[in-house]
């Protein structure tokens, strides 16, 4: 018969478990602020902004002047001969444009900037939400394994016992290899807890902007949940603080401004200024002339009708998709809501001594065993309950915060559901 192997080797990847000097325990909220602070895609985020500032600086003023000098040969052509001389022309321009028009440009440009902050705002919160589950759900799966290694080093070690006794007879043989199978599913356990871990670890290292492989050891930390108003009360906030409803009521008010330009440029910029041209030749007295000069285009082959029709379809495009994301945000945050509740109700049902009820039981069932004060069967189901129970209680909890973090999320109220308490030592 095969000798069990201990499923400590399906974690090597995981330096924390097996390092000799693992790093020190990080809370949560440690972690939250480190991503914050080093995750390279908020970099992205800001330059949007600075960009959108530097754009918006500029939107509101007017057209720098324009400055025209010519300069030349002047050749006067008369009866008893002609006579060079030069001549030379200076004129400043500026471009006025019509009124309005400056005003929506500087609100367009406001929007804009108003929108790289909200995108900015919903990505720091978004992040923040998902390193918290990450980082949770890495906790709850040390958890899992380290049950899971427990239970498979009483089975190993049990193995290990009866195959030095001569087994006489056909129960000691079946016993043996009930707990070779029970085993093998402990060792399936931890591996799944293992990959689990990894694929965490993994992506919450890259959210942190360190190496992929960086180990990393997370304090395992309580949750309060609170009590969620009512479901009227949750689509109200949703429709006013949800973050992708507030980007497009924005751009949806930009693209109204964006109309109202449209209209306004069908209007021609006027170009004022004054010039100045004088001419030079020998034998006559010199020619200077000033005055002011007014220009304009004609609106002849581009009346603006074409842009006005494309910025009032975009507004449109605008209104129905701003409509369509009002629905979703309401479904989406009815079935949250039921979630929550549902999540909510389960974890009340638990004490929070569960879990060390049921590895105190597991830990005395594998004494008595060993006693002979209890059977086969009632030692195996309580380790496999034990494990069983272990998996269901962290999955739930993670899904409890998943479900408290989502709705939070879907009504823009950081914190307003679930509080991430102390670490446990």
């Amino acid at each position: 018969m095969r000798s069990i192997i201990c499923p400590f080797i399906l974690l090597s990847a995981l330096s924390t478990l097996l390092s000799e000097e693992p790093p020190a325990p990080k809370s949560i909220e440690h972690l939250v602020s480190i991503t914050l602070a080093a995750n390279p895609e908020i970099r992205f985020y800001e330059a949007e902004i600075a960009k959108s500032k530097a754009v918006g600086s500029t939107a509101g003023r007017q057209s720098n002047p324009t400055l025209e000098l010519q300069y030349g040969k002047n050749k006067l052509y008369a009866p008893d001969g002609s006579s060079d001389g030069l001549a030379f022309s200076a004129s400043l321009a500026q471009p006025i444009e019509w009124p309005g028009r400056l005003g929506l440009r500087k609100a367009i440009a406001n929007r804009d900037i108003l929108l790289a902050e909200l995108g900015l705002e919903r990505f720091r919160f978004h992040l923040a939400s998902r390193v918290r589950v990450l980082a949770y759900s890495l906790a709850a799966q040390q958890d899992v394994a380290i049950a899971s290694n427990e239970v498979s080093a009483r089975y190993a070690s049990l193995r290990e016992v009866m195959v030095q006794r001569e087994p006489a007879g056909i129960a000691p043989q079946l016993e043996i290899v009930t707990i070779e199978a029970a085993a093998l599913v402990a060792e399936s356990s931890a591996a799944k807890a293992a990959v689990t871990m990894q694929q965490a670890l993994l992506e919450l290292n890259q959210l942190m902007g360190r190496r992929a492989d960086a180990p990393l050891v997370v304090q395992r930390a309580a949750f309060e949940m609170k009590t969620a108003p009512s479901l009227d009360a949750l689509l109200l906030t949703a429709m006013n603080n949800h973050y992708d409803l507030r980007m497009r009521r924005s751009e949806l008010e930009q693209q109204g401004f964006k109309v109202a330009l449209a209209k306004n440029e069908r209007y021609p910029t006027v170009t004022v200024g004054p010039f100045f041209q004088q001419q030079n030749a020998p034998a006559l007295e010199n020619q200077s002339v000033i005055g002011i000069g007014v220009s304009f285009p004609l609106p002849l082959w581009k009346n603006g009708k074409a842009e006005v029709t494309a910025a009032e379809a975009r507004q449109m495009q605008a209104q129905a998709s701003l409509s369509t994301a009002q629905r979703l945000v309401e479904r989406q945050v009815t079935e949250s809501m039921l979630l929550f509740k549902t999540q909510q109700a389960r974890l009340a049902l638990w004490k929070k001594d569960t879990m060390t009820k049921f590895r105190d039981a597991a830990a005395l069932a594998d004494r008595h065993y060993r006693l002979g004060a209890v059977p086969m069967s009632t030692f195996v189901e309580l380790q496999d309950k034990y494990l069983a129970a272990v998996g269901a209680i962290n999955e739930t909890q993670v899904q409890a915060l998943e479900a408290a973090l989502m709705l939070e999320a879907l009504t823009g109220a950081p914190g307003s559901l679930v509080t991430l308490a102390a670490a446990k030592p």
